[in-house]
């Protein structure tokens, strides 16, 4: 079993820009457009810091959301405050793999600079490659978003890390009532990410995108990462979509309403109403009756189809 230790995916710049500079300083970091120092500003709780510089981020990107504004001060919290020192990043190095550092220094701002609101990193000498991780980690770590925590797949980072490689797919989740389920509609998020415009839902809402990337994918909220958050093509509603992944009926009713209630108050504007979906792979009596006096949360079963062409 690993030690007790905390890893996150945090992105160096878009498209890991900034990837080289970084390792090379010794820094992990963002900015984001906030252009204060935050020494004595980054509070434990990131809800107050994002209830505080939400404002701010709004007053200087007025053409920008509530939602992008909350996942920009979200990143830059969790990067300047929320990973302790001792957690370890895994950050892409924009050529397949992964620089792995220890986080060892407080916050500190560096005007005028890459990246301003920084960490500093000891970084290990050994990167991990991405063909070499499991497609559960490999998910997680490849997530649109500045940072993720990808804390739950700590056994096999440390294996990676090491060396001792025995990637296997499991699930740390103790609401995970089938295995089976969970490893299938894990696939069916990313397939239905790339698919999106053929579905239903599609036809009617986008994932939310951020100049041309598609942030709504395991957006982070306070009860942790939504699976789907898309938007009506008129912009009227923010639809919230979770994928049953194999766990128990009411976890996930009860989940689904967490993260509608946080869209509902944290990110959708003034005349935003918010919905929910459930997917499963089969139907399921719990859910629809939960259901019956959720009438904002519609239920949805997938299939997977496929034919087989004999090779001429």
């Amino acid at each position: 079993m690993a030690s007790m230790k905390n890893y996150y995916r945090v992105m160096l710049g878009r498209k890991s820009t900034y990837a080289q500079e970084c390792y090379q300083g010794q820094f992990i970091g963002t900015h984001f457009g906030i252009d204060t120092d935050l020494t004595g500003k980054l509070s434990e709780d990131w809800r107050e810091f994002n209830r505080q510089f939400i404002p701010y981020y709004l007053e200087k990107h007025p053409d920008k959301s509530k939602i992008t504004a909350g996942l920009a001060c979200g990143a830059v919290h969790t990067v300047s405050k929320g990973i302790p020192k001792g957690g370890i990043v895994l950050c892409p190095n924009g050529s397949g793999s992964y620089w792995v550092g220890e986080v060892v220094g407080d916050y500190s701002y560096h005007p005028g600079g890459i990246l301003p609101h920084r960490r500093t990193v000891r970084w290990y000498s050994k990167a991990i490659a991405r063909a070499e991780m499991s497609s559960e980690l490999k998910n997680s770590t490849g997530s649109i978003g500045t940072v993720s925590n990808i804390t739950k797949y700590a056994d096999e980072i440390e294996k990676l890390i090491t060396g001792n490689v025995s990637a296997t797919l499991i699930s740390t989740d103790e609401t995970v009532e089938d295995p089976t389920a969970f490893a299938l509609e894990k696939h069916l998020e990313e397939f239905l990410v790339h698919n999106w415009s053929q579905t239903s839902l599609g036809q009617h809402y986008n994932i939310y995108e951020e100049e041309g990337e598609l942030v709504g994918q395991q957006y982070p909220s306070d009860t942790g990462p939504i699976d789907i958050l898309a938007i009506s093509k008129d912009k009227q509603t923010l639809l919230v979509v979770e994928l049953k992944k194999g766990r128990a009926s009411d976890a996930v009713v009860g989940q689904i309403q967490r993260y509608m209630g946080y869209v509902l108050e944290e990110l959708a504007e003034d005349d935003q109403s918010v919905r929910g979906v459930i997917i499963a792979l089969e139907d399921d009596v719990r859910i629809r009756r939960a259901l019956k006096v959720a009438p904002n949360i519609d239920f949805y079963l997938y299939q997977v189809s496929f034919k087989l062409h004999k090779a001429s």
